[in-house]
């Protein structure tokens, strides 16, 4: 694998630019202060806009390689890679989905969620070796995410999972980056130039949670882990969660919250509880019309 080579210097990037709206920072109050960040925020929401139909082609893509099989992985340094491990973090007690079903990799390891290691990022060759010991293959799908665009850790990554044929998609705020030449499908939101210069956990950071966000919802949102908006795959494992469970079996079976918690207690989990009530079928019945149709509620009912 060849070196990564730098076809332009960060001075360049637009997320390296001065803010003019707060070249002054220094001198503001803090509610100055706030505004001019909130005022950054909305630029980064505005920024998404536009790549709205590339994340949903992204969203089509991985929900086609995970119903496949495949795994989702997130890849990335510094702040992007903290990013990405918090959203393939979120996926088990959202969704009920095995750890392994959605990863994030960071540069540097686990250790660099908490102590910088930014001289990780810069090693290309490091990015494929991460991906290959998790077990990477041509049937997943990759999300490279680089704030620069440039990070030469991530486009390794991507070099690698193209090379097996997996699917490959490079999240960036920059225009044009080698990250979004690299991958298949390009995400770019462009957001600009931070308010604290160069600090790209900022703008860069809120655009880039925004878009991960929108891929794990609405993947897992295709993939049958969503009826209408309730999140019916959540396990009674906790109070909390067995409060939030009877309540989506009470709104779906038109219940009381007394006959929801007996349904529930019955069923084992709101799925087999909703199938079993609508269908007027045994728990093992409901089970396995659930596993015929790969856990979708929708189906099942159908």
């Amino acid at each position: 694998m060849s070196d990564f080579s730098q076809s332009s210097s960060l001075a360049d990037l637009s997320t390296e630019a001065r803010n003019p709206a707060s070249e002054r920072l220094d001198e503001l109050s803090a509610l100055e202060v706030l505004r001019v960040i909130h005022a950054a925020d909305r630029e980064a929401v505005t920024a998404v806009d536009s790549e709205l139909p590339s994340i949903a082609a992204s969203v089509d893509a991985i929900a086609a390689r995970l119903d496949a099989g495949g795994r989702l992985f997130y890849i990335g340094a510094g702040t992007s890679g903290r990013l990405g491990v918090l959203d393939a973090s979120e996926c088990p007690p959202t969704y009920n989905v095995p750890p392994e079903l959605v990863q994030g990799i960071i540069a540097g390891g686990d250790v660099a969620l908490r102590r910088s290691t930014e001289r990780a990022e810069d090693d290309t060759a490091q990015g494929a070796r991460d991906l290959e010991a998790r077990g990477f293959s041509a049937r997943d799908a990759l999300v490279g995410i680089a704030a620069s665009g440039r990070t030469p850790y991530v486009l390794g990554a991507l070099e690698y999972a193209r090379s097996l044929g997996a699917l490959t998609i490079g999240l960036a705020c920059v225009p044009g980056s080698p990250v979004a030449a690299a991958a298949e499908i390009a995400i770019t939101p462009d957001t600009g130039p931070e308010v604290v210069t160069g600090s790209t956990r900022m703008k860069a950071g809120t655009a880039t949670k925004l878009v991960l966000n929108m891929i794990s919802t609405a993947v897992f949102v295709r993939l049958g882990y969503v009826y209408g908006n309730l999140m019916v795959n959540a396990q009674p494992t906790n109070s909390k969660l067995t409060d939030r469970a009877t309540r989506i079996v009470a709104a779906i079976t038109a219940t009381t919250t007394a006959e929801a918690e007996e349904l529930l207690a019955e069923a084992g989990s709101v799925k087999a509880a909703v199938v079993m009530h609508r269908l007027g079928v045994s728990r093992s019945d409901a089970d396995r019309r659930l596993a015929a149709v790969r856990g979708r509620l929708r189906d099942a009912l159908q």
